[in-house]
């Protein structure tokens, strides 16, 4: 190993020089092992979990399902060199060391590094070390639920730190809790459609443990107009927060001329499919490559969610 890395590469080239010596059923043979070695009580939180929340696929022990464990692993099997190209693009050892400690967290279930990693005196999105002020921005909100990330942005940067903000949310009962919460304040744009990769109409799927997890499908009972980002906005947008259930990949793709014309800030939510810590960063780079790449940790301690990918032009 490079004798001028420092602990955290040590750390991290460690964990890949050992993935790269494991077969696609070694990995998971592996990562099954240290599963089950866990206790009663941690077992039935990750497995209840995996069921509130179906992103990531099942995992049941007594059922022998372990389909999440195998989502895993395939990935990590056939994108090693993929997670070695977003940790050397990465801004600072911070953004590494999440990154190692969440591929850890996947093989081995070490707690004690993602737990680490969280970020619990900073507001989600908004790290002022990577951020530091804002002033007469533009600022689109993908996924704006409640308008709680609209409200953060504003009690962190002042009144002036905007002059436009756009609010997109899909689920029209909370779409209506929004607009009432933001109400008071001026130059706020609320818009009930969903932001992807073209106009279309799609349909949402409601989640029964959070209508906060609700997403799109393209079939189902609830129709939701769909529209881009480039199309809605022909104005220049300063930064585009995004957390929408894992169709990040397509509302990037919807607001491709704003990236390359325009290098807004982009954060952006990536836990929501395992591929998504490396494709949204590698999209973005593909579209421009005046861009900073960090990672934020806002989630639990036993599963790696509320990732945040901070895509900043330099």
């Amino acid at each position: 190993m490079n004798k001028n890395f420092n602990i955290i590469d040590r750390k991290f080239y460690g964990l890949i020089d050992k993935i790269k010596k494991s077969s696609y059923e070694n990995l998971v043979y592996e990562i099954k092992k240290n599963y089950c070695t866990l206790s009663p009580n941690i077992k039935s939180i990750l497995e209840n979990y995996f069921k509130k929340y179906p992103f990531w696929g099942s995992l049941c022990e007594n059922e022998n399902d372990f389909t999440e464990i195998e989502a895993k692993a395939k990935v990590l099997n056939k994108h090693l060199n993929d997670f070695i190209w977003l940790y050397k693009k990465l801004g600072d050892y911070k953004s590494k060391y999440l990154l190692f400690a969440i591929l850890n967290n996947w093989i081995n279930y070490d707690f004690k590094s993602l737990k680490h990693t969280l970020s619990p005196m900073e507001f989600q999105y908004f790290d002022f070390n990577l951020i530091p002020n804002c002033k007469n921005q533009i600022f689109v909100d993908v996924g704006a639920y409640l308008g709680e990330t609209t409200l953060n942005y504003i009690n962190c940067y002042g009144k002036n730190s905007y002059k436009k903000i756009y609010c997109f949310e899909i689920t029209p009962s909370i779409f209506n809790y929004m607009q009432n919460n933001l109400k008071l304040l001026s130059n706020i744009t609320c818009v009930n459609k969903a932001l992807q990769d073209k106009e279309k109409v799609v349909y949402m799927q409601e989640n029964s443990s959070s209508s906060s997890a609700n997403r799109t499908e393209s079939f189902g009972k609830q129709k939701i107009s769909c529209t881009t980002l480039d199309k809605f906005i022909k104005d220049k947008v300063d930064i585009i927060k995004m957390d929408i259930e894992g169709d990040e990949e397509k509302a990037l793709k919807g607001c491709k001329e704003h990236i390359i014309k325009y290098s807004p800030k982009l954060l952006i939510s990536i836990y929501h499919k395992n591929e998504h810590y490396f494709k949204l960063a590698k999209l973005i780079y593909s579209y421009n490559k005046n861009y900073n790449f960090y990672l934020r940790n806002y989630g639990g301690e036993l599963y790696p969610t509320e990732i945040v990918l901070y895509a900043l032009p330099k």
